[in-house]
């Protein structure tokens, strides 16, 4: 536990009024990180100040894990096109920041509080409460932070969530976990519920997954160390980041690029196995201004606006793309060798 949890309590204990409304966004299509962050944040604020906290996203929960996180965790989801952020008294970002292009955050309108682990936006600085920890793997390990500074003990689910969530993000504290993603992870073990923890971690994919994994092996190919895939439409959106963990996993690969459509976007994701890249620059700098991205050190991604839906024009816009990414990590943007024959 950290000083600086102990004061960011006290902050947010100050900031939110009693029995105040608060409207908790994760990031859109959100992870487990961002799931469980923003369980925990719900049920801390019910805690200290008693407030009534609604959780919301926009986009689609589509991985398997992702959905039986959702479902097993002690937190309802309402669609952001239902709530009106006028009627909260507080807005809260948690695993995102505004500005980002990856959050229903209204455009006119600025968060009161925002919890990330990425690295610092220029507008997050205006924020009035803001806890951007760049060295920590997961969002979520903040939050169990700030449960054990208050004396607050997370109930089964809750402590599952934030403990599989840890796990997920940091590929079981082998990807840019720190100490206190290790610290949290273990308190939170005690009270996990494993038979729970394993409904989740191996939770049935539907028959799509295995058309998609196809769909990628078919189109892989590798480009000294870099693996890429086109996905082509996609089921969920992060389809991209679930197929690119995968395709990392090849002998010898240094990093995974992912593309893939769904509805009229086209989607990203990029991994890296080597520690001290910074996956988020390669990818902001790829899409440029025809979209967003962010990330940080070995995972990122991006989203690109597709105002045409041709093939062509998409197949065009995905070939210039790799070309970017295989020039930036000095790779000839050849044709590469496939993957499966």
């Amino acid at each position: 536990m950290t000083t600086r949890s102990r004061q960011k309590l006290t902050l947010l204990r100050e900031l939110v009024p009693r029995r105040g409304r608060v409207l908790v966004l994760t990031h859109d299509n959100p992870d487990p990180d961002s799931l469980a962050s923003a369980a925990a944040l719900r049920f801390l604020l019910a805690e200290l100040c008693a407030a009534e906290v609604l959780l919301s996203f926009g986009g689609i929960v589509g991985r398997a894990e992702n959905r039986a996180l959702l479902r097993y965790l002690p937190i309802k989801a309402h669609p952001v096109e239902a709530l009106s952020p006028k009627e909260f008294d507080l807005l809260a970002l948690v695993d995102t920041q505004p500005r980002t292009g990856n959050n229903s955050l209204p455009p006119d309108r600025l968060p009161t509080i925002v919890i990330d682990h990425h690295p610092l936006r220029r507008q997050t600085r205006q924020v009035p409460f803001r806890d951007i920890r760049r060295g920590y793997g997961a969002t979520s390990t903040i939050l169990t932070e700030y449960l054990r500074v208050a004396g607050i003990s997370p109930d089964t689910r809750l402590a599952t969530g934030l403990f599989y969530a840890i796990q997920s993000e940091t590929q079981d504290l082998g990807r840019e976990a720190s100490q206190a993603d290790v610290q949290a992870a273990l308190y939170l073990y005690p009270f996990t519920n494993r038979r729970l923890l394993s409904r989740i971690e191996y939770s049935r994919v539907p028959p799509e997954y295995f058309r998609a994994l196809g769909r990628v092996l078919k189109n892989a190919t590798v480009h000294d160390g870099v693996v890429v895939s086109r996905l082509g439409e996609l089921e969920y959106p992060d389809m991209v980041a679930e197929m690119a963990d995968l395709l990392l996993r090849l002998e010898d690969a240094r990093w995974a690029i992912c593309l893939g459509t769904y509805g009229e976007d086209l989607f990203l994701s990029l991994r890296t196995s080597e520690g001290d890249a910074n996956a988020g620059s390669f990818i902001q700098k790829a899409v440029g201004r025809i979209g967003a991205a962010g990330g940080h050190g070995m995972i990122a991604g991006g989203r690109i606006p597709l105002k045409e839906r041709g093939a062509k024009t998409v197949a065009r816009l995905e070939e210039r793309l790799i070309r970017r990414f295989l020039r930036a990590l000095k790779v000839s943007p050849g044709p590469g060798l496939r993957l499966v024959p």
